[in-house]
């Protein structure tokens, strides 16, 4: 199943890009590690849904030959029919672990960097709006963040000590100078509060050291794929102190480092219960049933993950509960295929 339709995933996206790639002029190793990214991103991200169908394909043969009726007619109990399926499905499962914890990430870094280099007009790292915490007593704002040209649009820095604001700094632009890390600001203010009457600094231009780093005024949206599931937690709880408006987000994607896994071996029950039975319309009737069970849970999926990232909606249970209802829905169907 890979081997089939990892190719045409390959051959879609191509035909797709083509146009920019000759644009660009993009180097051909570079386009060739981009397809290897390319190549386990994609499988990583259709690894449930393939193992689903491949165990329909395989076990409806087997039911089309009347074996499975001979086997259990031997003696053979249905719980030992199963016992191959669960030890390939956990060997399977564990090694689709390993691959969304640690080889998928790194993946998907080499194919967003490469997407977000050659094939999109705009640069993803661009913002309206970002406000983070940077420490115990700092907090900053821009607006019309553009990280590509390193400038930002009405910044504000606030410090506060025991919960009382002691200065505030306001620019109508930020730029970074790489050269020095330094940050220039135009239209620069400065604010300091006091008992006897506050202190009023300005200046047309101004550059200055600043206590955070560039990167850390918003992390790029596909971050989180890009980090290995320990990179993943640490990055949550620093984004947390940063006080990010995707913590969701970030959660959801960690979650689904655990769950994928699970869910392909929820699915591989499905899949040997829905084809163990031999049906009239043979091979074609088990996979048109295990097409829509396998579309109803990417469905689901999809559904209650977006819910997660937009809303206050826990990411551990938009998660999980596609896991839950589909393990409920396994359960059932193996009872029934028993009989």
């Amino acid at each position: 199943m890979m081997l089939l339709f990892v190719p045409i995933g390959i051959t879609a996206n191509l035909a797709e890009k083509i146009g920019k790639v000759l644009d660009q002029v993009v180097p051909f190793m570079e386009g060739f590690w981009y397809y290897i990214d390319f190549t386990v991103f994609f499988a990583n991200l259709l690894f449930p849904i393939l193992l689903f169908l491949s165990i329909i394909w395989f076990t409806s043969k087997l039911a089309s030959n009347t074996e499975i009726i001979a086997f259990l007619s031997s003696g053979v109990s249905f719980w030992r029919f199963l016992r191959p399926y669960v030890i390939g499905a956990t060997i399977v499962c564990l090694a689709a672990l390993f691959m969304s914890t640690y080889l998928a990430p790194e993946a998907s870094k080499g194919y967003n960097e490469f997407r977000y280099k050659y094939l999109k007009s705009e640069n993803i790292k661009d913002t309206d709006d970002v406000f983070r915490q940077i420490n115990d007593n700092e907090f900053i704002y821009t607006s019309n963040f553009r990280a590509e040209s390193n400038r930002a649009i009405d910044f504000i820095l606030e410090h506060f000590e025991e919960d009382e604001l002691k200065f505030k700094i306001t620019a109508s632009s930020l730029r970074y100078n790489e050269e020095d890390s330094t940050y220039t600001l135009i239209n620069f203010k400065k604010r300091t509060l006091g008992e006897n009457g506050d202190i009023l600094e300005s200046k047309a231009k101004m550059d200055t050291v600043l206590p955070f780093e560039f990167e850390a005024l918003t992390p790029v949206s596909y971050m989180a794929e890009t980090l290995n599931y320990v990179e993943l937690k640490e990055f949550i709880e620093q984004q947390k102190k940063h006080g990010s408006s995707n913590i969701n987000r970030y959660k959801v994607e960690a979650y689904k480092r655990w769950s994928i896994p699970i869910s392909a071996f929820i699915l591989t029950i499905i899949a040997v219960s829905v084809s163990a039975m031999k049906r009239r319309g043979g091979m074609g009737a088990n996979l048109a049933i295990g097409i829509f069970i396998a579309f109803s849970y990417v469905f689901l999926d999809k559904i209650f993950g977006t819910i997660a990232e937009q809303s206050t909606f826990s990411p551990i249970i938009a998660v999980w509960l596609p896991n839950v209802f589909f393990g409920i829905l396994a359960i059932f169907l193996l009872q029934k295929a028993k009989r």
